[in-house]
């Protein structure tokens, strides 16, 4: 099966989600929170991205996760990562329990495709206080990919992780989960970079990309958005662009960056720790790209 089966598949097979000009949204990917540990990459970035997510669930914001939230190539057991990051995902959880939480899943948490898997991790949680479980992500539901539906102007926007477009991390995780897990997970502490992942692989990074791009232009150039290679995309809004967005990650060295969509408008957006005059630190966002009407992509043949 090649990349362009299995990205159409996963469009086909999407879960659809109605908005229109007055919804927000806020996209991140590839957090791959851990265990705390010196290979943890998400824990120096987390008080970031917990300020930046409390701050989107206090302005109404839906969070859409496009694959690889949790690290589970590193580590096998999801306990772990709850125990390290619980402010986390108790914040998450409330954006759960107001229907506001919709997930992908990605290379690095795949067992997430399983729903048996879903809801034996990530149904409930022991609460020490209370000494038994308590509700946690119940009835939640991972998806291989989403399509918004903008019940106004019926434009369409696919979400995915973008795996598909690599295939040793869609077809061969298993393979690349076992190396991460026996091999460079102990070297990375020391420094040495996993070669697996395609955001340290810049030349296959690029043959990633073109597949992606080579499939949004065969579907009308609908705009697209993913993950995966950690690298930060968007688009201009000429006749020959091609809509392929990329959140980046929340791993970059001191910052996070994700995709706003904001009543009818996308951004590229940045959360980082910045000083002030008196010498304190603070948490701040910076838009890097946008905010450009969505109908400037028009679903087009280029």
């Amino acid at each position: 099966m090649s990349s362009q089966t299995r990205l159409s598949r996963a469009f086909e097979n999407a879960r659809r989600i109605s908005f229109d000009n007055k919804s927000k949204f806020i996209l991140f990917s590839d957090c791959h929170r851990g265990d705390a540990s010196f290979a943890d990459d998400f824990a120096s970035n987390r008080n970031i991205y917990f300020h930046a997510m409390n701050n989107y669930f206090t302005e109404g914001f839906s969070y859409c996760e496009l694959g690889d939230g949790d690290e589970l190539w590193e580590n096998l057991f999801f306990k772990e990562l709850f125990e390290a990051h619980k402010n986390v995902y108790l914040l998450l959880k409330k954006f759960h329990d107001s229907k506001r939480l919709h997930m992908i899943y990605g290379n690095h948490d795949m067992v997430y495709r399983d729903k048996n898997v879903v809801k034996k991790k990530l149904s409930t949680f022991f609460d020490p206080k209370t000494g038994k479980d308590e509700p946690l992500f119940t009835g939640i539901e991972y998806h291989e990919a989403i399509v918004l539906e903008n019940s106004e102007t019926g434009q369409q926007l696919f979400l995915t992780h973008g795996h598909q477009a690599d295939f040793m991390n869609y077809i061969g995780w298993k393979i690349n989960r076992f190396l991460v897990q026996i091999l460079w997970k102990p070297l990375q502490v020391w420094g040495i970079k996993d070669p697996t992942s395609p955001a340290k692989n810049y030349v296959e990074l690029i043959k990633i990309e073109r597949r992606i791009k080579k499939w949004i232009v065969s579907n009308h150039n609908i705009i697209t958005v993913t993950g995966h290679t950690h690298r930060p995309r968007f688009p201009n809004t000429n006749d020959n662009s091609i809509n392929y967005f990329n959140d980046g990650s929340c791993v970059h060295p001191r910052s996070i960056t994700g995709i706003e969509i904001v009543e009818g408008t996308i951004s590229l957006i940045k959360w980082f720790i910045d000083t002030k005059s008196d010498g304190t630190l603070q948490i701040v966002r910076e838009c890097l790209e946008g905010p450009v009407e969505l109908t400037a992509y028009q679903k087009k043949e280029i």
